[in-house]
Formats: structure tokens, sequence, C-alpha cells
């Protein structure tokens, strides 16, 4: 099969989440297309690898840089978006920064519902404040991308916490994008499936050793665990000029999963 080569040359490109995992390759794969990549995590040192994602982009010959940040902490992503400044001012913000607390819906506890859902939903909504009001404060469009899940859409066993935190990230963003669109801001979503990630800490052991041999938790029909080569592709192609009519929709990386 071919290849699409995207061109973000001179374009700044701003994410949260960004240390490891999906956001890690999104980021190197945005730096390999030309933009400036402005990264925002709580920490700097990936689980998944030995180099900071900034510095493997300027290893590269790219242009990045790290910025400490709380997503739960409105300031702290409104001053992430101010560094993109920088470079001009932000052309795509990907709010992907995310948590996975597990367990029955009889047991949660009120401080991890309370703290998956500022990652996950309040991350999420105040990413896609601040970056809107620095595109329309400069008078440029922009594309907004969000990492929602297969759980956008479909519950699953001992996961209601986390389900509704990407429920609602789906329509944060549907409402988002039609909202922002007399801007000229694009705002959509992509939902992985089952992918093997650190961010999978919140299962058992068992379980994540099976995903990371490729084994799955269901079956899906391309027969195998993502990574996140497979998934990154999306938002490059969200944020181009190649997905220009396209707002408010949700896109799965799943591998089939939804379709049985």
């Amino acid at each position: 099969m071919g290849h699409i080569n995207p061109d973000f040359e001179a374009e700044t490109v701003v994410i949260t989440g960004a240390t490891s995992g999906i956001g890690r390759e999104i980021a190197l794969r945005f730096g390999d297309a030309g933009a400036n990549v402005v990264i925002g995590d709580i920490e700097k040192e990936p689980k998944d690898a030995d180099v900071p994602t900034h510095e493997a982009i300027e290893d590269d010959g790219g242009t990045a840089t790290f910025v400490e940040t709380d997503v739960t902490d409105s300031d702290q992503i409104h001053r992430l978006v101010s560094e993109a400044r920088e470079y001009g001012g932000v052309d795509v913000m990907i709010n992907n920064a995310g948590l996975f607390i597990g367990g029955s819906v009889r047991d949660l506890e009120p401080d991890d519902f309370d703290q998956i859902h500022s990652v996950n939903a309040k991350g999420v909504y105040f990413g896609i404040q601040a970056a809107a009001n620095d595109m329309i404060e400069r008078g440029e469009p922009g594309s907004i991308i969000n990492t929602a899940s297969i759980s956008s859409s479909y519950a699953q066993f001992e996961q209601v916490q986390y389900d509704s935190t990407k429920g609602a990230v789906r329509m944060i963003t549907r409402g988002s994008a039609l909202e922002l669109a007399e801007h000229g801001i694009r705002v959509n979503a992509v939902g992985p499936g089952q992918i093997a990630t650190e961010f999978i800490e919140g299962w058992s052991e068992e379980a994540k050793e099976a995903a990371q041999e490729g084994d799955l938790i269901k079956d899906v029909p391309l027969g195998r665990a993502g990574t996140p080569v497979d998934v990154a592709g999306a938002y490059l192609f969200l944020a181009s000029a190649e997905a220009g009519y396209i707002t408010g929709e949700l896109l799965f990386v799943d591998g089939g999963w939804q379709v049985f």
C-alpha cells in the first residue's frame, strides 16, 4: 500500500500526554512532518523509551519543547498553549492526556471518580478552550483533536468511570465542533481500541502482558492488539488539509473491534 506524506512545515502542534505511548508516537510523527512540537505532560521521562520525546524529535533534526503540565489545572493548560506563541501560535491542538482507573461501580471511591474525570474530561474541555481562544485571538483557523476511545460508545466491564469520561469526550468534541465551525476551527476525536501501551497500567499484570504480546482482551477482525504506530496516523490525517471538510467526528482506530 502507498503512504501519505503529510507536510506540517512551519506549523505548531501542541500535544498533551506526549511523554509516552500513543502521545509520544503522535509527537514523533508530527516532528518528522516538520511541525514545531510543544509537549505538555506531568512527567518528562517516558515509560517506554530511553530518550524524552522532545529530545528525540530534536535529535532527528526537528523542533520541540517540553512544558510540565497538569491538565487538571486549566491555568497550566492555558500556559502550555501560550508557549506555542514562541513559534507563532498553536495551529493544531491534540488533547491526548488520559488516565485509566478500573473497578466495579459498587466500589469506586469519590476521589478516584473526581481524578479520572478531571484528567480525561476536564483536561480535554479546557484544552479546547485554550486552543480555540488562541486561534480566534490570532484570527487563524486550526484543528483540535481529542483522544476518545471505543469506550466513548461501548460499555466495558468494570469501566463505568472510564467509559463515562470518554463518552463525555465524544460530546465535548461534537458540541465544540458545532460552536467553533464559524471560526474555521475543526474539532474531531480519535477512538483507539485495544492498544498495547503503558497506559494500561490500570489493568492486571496478566492482562497487560497479554496485550503487549499481541493477545487480546476481546477478539477483533484484524487479529491483534494495536500499537501506537497504528493510531498516530489518524491524528495527522485529521489535522491535515485532507480532512478539511471533517468536523465533529469520532474516528475509531480499533482493528474492527466495534463491528462484532
